[in-house]
């Protein structure tokens, strides 16, 4: 199985990140790290078959945000990220 089969848009997040912020995450604007492009969440590539899931970005496959979830608590990691636009 290929990488474009296990991956869906970023909107795939939105009832996980719901649970952590209260604004609606996938209109947020992510910029990356590594490419520079800002692009809405919803519209990076997301992994979630995984025990966590994973976002990437849509341009240079970079990593932007993992969640892992155990009983107790949800992890949220932004590696890279840049920066994280809400609007209010």
């Amino acid at each position: 199985m290929d990488d474009m089969s296990l991956m869906v848009d970023g909107n795939a997040l939105a009832g996980e990140l719901s649970e952590v912020f209260v604004h609606e995450m996938t209109q947020a604007r992510v910029a990356c790290a590594g490419c520079g492009e800002v692009e809405q969440l919803g519209a990076d590539r997301a992994y979630v078959q995984a025990p966590g899931h994973v976002l990437r970005c849509c341009h240079c496959d970079r990593v932007l945000l993992v969640m892992t979830r155990t009983e107790e608590r949800l992890l949220v990691a932004f590696p890279g990220s840049r920066w994280i636009e809400i609007e209010r």
